[in-house]
């Protein structure tokens, strides 16, 4: 698989709220399917497994029988490098930017017409 392959399938992933929200459910700890589906009781079982598929076909969950459960993990490296080609150089631009904003606005005060008190 090329790396724009493995791109598609993460930016098709991040797409749906759905899975967005699944993630979310992620994030602080691994859950099991179960679990998960309890907390989305709204959809049933099939389509959560649906929308785990989708996430582990992109490398965003990662999937562990133990027993008869199925824990899900979050892999975050995938939003990572995502992160670092697409976000992480135009952030260091506008880091610059703010930096010599800063530093313009506390170069010399602007003339105010007022005399300065010493």
């Amino acid at each position: 698989m090329t790396k724009n392959e493995a791109d598609d399938k993460i930016f098709k992933a991040l797409s749906s709220p759905m899975r967005r929200d699944l993630l979310d459910a992620l994030r602080d700890n691994p859950q099991t399917t179960g679990e998960l589906c309890a907390h989305f009781a709204d959809l049933n079982r099939c389509t959560v497994m649906q929308h785990l598929g989708v996430l582990e076909a992109a490398g965003l969950v990662v999937a562990r029988r133990i027993g008869r459960q199925r824990w899900n993990y979050l892999n975050a490296i995938p939003i990572k490098r995502i992160h670092d080609r697409w976000i992480g150089a135009y952030a260091a631009e506008a880091v610059n930017l703010l930096d010599r904003m800063k530093t313009d606005l506390e170069g010399e005060p602007a003339e105010t017409g007022r005399p300065t008190v010493s």
